[in-house]
């Protein structure tokens, strides 16, 4: 893994919280996208070497609504850049880690993206990111 490549934040309202973080890192977000297949509405602040993600639930069935009713606004994940997914997959199931998607899917900010199981990282939602440069990861 190379790096944090962003923190994931569970928002009800991205809007509201665009204008909170925009005032707390003194940057307007980059980015403002939907990803459909996993119900969200998404905004990106660069923040040097790293992200913040603010996501926004669009459909009460998605992941983020859930995670909030659950447990309320805040961090939802942390997310690792990597070279190669596919490595990176295959390298974490052989030291015991449960991934939740084994086959990439396209996520926000042009990335394939994997989650890990909290249950096998201390709680802990863990997605590893690889940019896209290629159809198939």
């Amino acid at each position: 893994m190379n790096k944090i490549e962003h923190l994931g934040i569970a928002v009800k309202d991205l809007e509201a919280s665009n204008v909170i973080f925009e005032k707390l890192l003194g940057v307007a977000p980059y980015k403002t996208e939907h990803v459909d297949r996993e119900g969200v509405k998404t905004s990106f602040f660069n923040t040097g070497n790293s992200k913040i993600e603010l996501l926004e639930a669009t459909s009460e069935e998605s992941p983020i609504a859930k995670f909030i009713e659950k447990r309320g606004e805040g961090i939802h994940h942390v997310a690792f850049d990597v070279t190669d997914i596919q490595s990176e997959i295959k390298r974490l199931k052989s030291e015991g880690f449960v991934v939740l998607n084994e086959t990439p899917q396209k996520g926000a900010d042009n990335k394939w993206v994997v989650f890990l199981h909290p249950k096998s990282t201390n709680g802990v939602l863990i997605e590893l990111c690889q940019e896209i440069e290629k159809e198939t990861p």
